[in-house]
This record gives C-alpha cells, structure tokens and sequence, in this order.
C-alpha cells in the first residue's frame, strides 16, 4: 500500500518513522519544497531497511506525481506557527497553501484519503473539501486526536492509572474553543468523580484540567519552539485506523452538514473511521451545555472562514 507524506518538518518526518516502524505500507513517498532535505530523509531512512526488525519498504522523494496512485496523503506542510502568533493569524496563509497542495494531488491521486495536520488544521480541511473534488468522507482533519491524548495522559497522572483506561474526548475546534464533554468521560467505565472516591483521591477540578489540556502544547513549544512526537503519533492512529480498516471511534475533524444542528464546518466529533475514511459521523446524545459549546466552536470557526473567504479566492 502506497503512503505519501507531503511536508519533510519534523512532524512529517516523524510520520514517517511511525509508518516504517510498523509496517504500515510497502511504499512510501516523502515530498517538500526543500527537495535537498527530503532527499536527505528518505536517504537516511534507506538505511534503516538493512536491519532484521525493518521492512524492505519502497522508499521515494520527489514531487507530486511521485504521489499517484497513493492510498493515504498526510499533509504536515505550511507555514509554521511562531512565538507569540496564534493558530488563527495563519489561517490565510494555510488555507492557500493547503488548497495548492491538494489541488496538486487531486491531478495525480483523485482517489486518496486525505489527513491534515496543518493549522489551523480544522479551518485548511474545510477549505480543501469546498475548494476540490475530494469527498469530505475522504479528508479529515487530525482534528482533536492529541488534544484527547493529552487529556487522558493529565488525568491518567492525576489518578494514577494507565492513561489508556481514560476513557473521553476533547471536541469541537483544535484549539481555543474546544471542550470536554463530561457526560461522555469515564475511568475504567466509571464515572471520574466516582473513581476517584472509591479510591480516596480528590476528584478533579473540570475546568482546571481543561486549561491543562489547552495549555500543554504551548508548554512543549516554549521549550523545544514546535511540537512533534505527539502530533506524529496522533496521525498515525488516524492512519492506523485507516490503513487497517479498523472502525475505530475518533475525535477527528470532519465536516458537518447537519449533524448536532451545525452547517458548513469541520469539527472533531466521534466517528467511525475504517479504510473508506469516515465511515460515519456519530451523533451521540450530548448534554445541552456540551451542545451549546460545540455550536460555540463551530460559530467561531465559521467566523474564521467568512475572513478567509473575504480575503481570498476561496470558497
């Protein structure tokens, strides 16, 4: 199976390692402006083929007609978030540039899935579904994977439990808006107040945890100045669930037309994922507050593509 990764950063090249480390494709193809750098990668990865754990995996660099015939396309590229700017300031900026790509990649892959991880990354995938002929079932925004991630890890340590025994999501926008839907959230099938008194730990403050969760990217950037394990790790249980038609439930973004009350806007809600992409957009049965705060992030984002739209070409 064919995999195409377009952005040789240190997110892209992180996927990368995951698909080889476990044999996700038989063939693999890494693409940037920088075609020196992703040279570089990919001859570097060569070499990893000659020991006994790796796979004899094809490996490429090139442009995108080195793309055709992908199964997956996983797009990191774009212009980089810096020190002080938020997601939102880059969202013109992305949305071109992401809308380029996939326009590129409709020419040569016009039946590949497509898995973003540019930011604002819910904003670029809407655009990209309005803007191409790709299907919205097949491009997805990597959404709030890592934000539940990151959510199940803080609580997991304030617990004391395998964070893989939290079971929750964050929703809504990747980003300012997002929320965590506590009628949804459990530990170990428990309800979280209810796990922490049968094993005497305070129970945990809600909205504190949330700003944990909102802030813990920005405490990894301001120290490394990006972030990359966990984002690449997200993406590829997305393609995990993919590549291996698993029909996993996932917090990924998709676009909604109709589903919880919301019109013409990519937010991470549940859904089924398998090899078709989205499978299915669950609409599980969400408190009235938790409804009020996924429209609130849909009004937001909205919002956000109506600038987009006045200062650009765009759709």
């Amino acid at each position: 199976m064919k995999v195409s990764v377009i952005g040789a950063g240190a997110v892209g090249v992180s996927v990368c390692q995951y698909l080889l480390l476990n044999g996700a494709c038989d063939n693999l193809v890494l693409v940037d402006l920088n075609d020196e750098k992703a040279k570089g990668e990919i001859l570097d990865f060569g070499h990893t083929t000659s020991l006994t754990f790796s796979r004899n995996v094809k490996l490429t660099h090139g442009s995108y007609s080195d793309c055709a015939g992908s199964r997956l396309v996983i797009i990191t590229a774009g212009a980089q978030i810096k020190q002080g700017q938020s997601r939102d300031e880059l969202a013109l900026i992305n949305a071109r540039i992401t809308v380029e790509i996939a326009r590129e990649l409709e020419k040569v892959a016009p039946e590949a899935i497509l898995l973003f991880a540019t930011n604002p990354v819910d904003l670029v995938t809407r655009f990209v579904i309005r803007n191409t002929s790709y299907p919205a079932e097949r491009v997805i925004s990597a959404g709030c994977v890592l934000d539940s991630a990151r959510f199940m890890k803080i609580v997991g340590d304030k617990v004391g439990v395998d964070p893989k025994n939290v079971m929750g999501y964050v929703l809504g926008e990747h980003g300012k808006t997002s929320f965590i839907p506590w009628s949804i959230t459990n530990i170990g099938g428990l309800p979280m107040d209810a796990w922490c008194d049968m094993i005497g730990r305070p129970r945990v403050d809600h909205s504190k945890l949330l700003e944990e969760v909102k802030q813990a990217g920005f405490e990894i950037f301001q120290r490394k100045q990006n972030t990359n394990h966990g984002i690449a790790a997200s993406l590829y249980r997305i393609v995990q669930a993919i590549l291996f038609n698993e029909g996993s439930i996932l917090p990924v973004g998709v676009l909604l037309e109709g589903q919880y009350g919301i019109e013409d806007c990519v937010l991470s809600v549940p859904t089924l994922v398998d090899s078709c992409g989205v499978a299915r957009i669950l609409e599980y049965p969400l408190t009235a507050g938790e409804l009020a705060q996924l429209r609130l992030s849909a009004e937001y984002l909205q919002t956000l593509a109506a600038q987009v739209i006045a200062q650009s070409d765009l759709q």
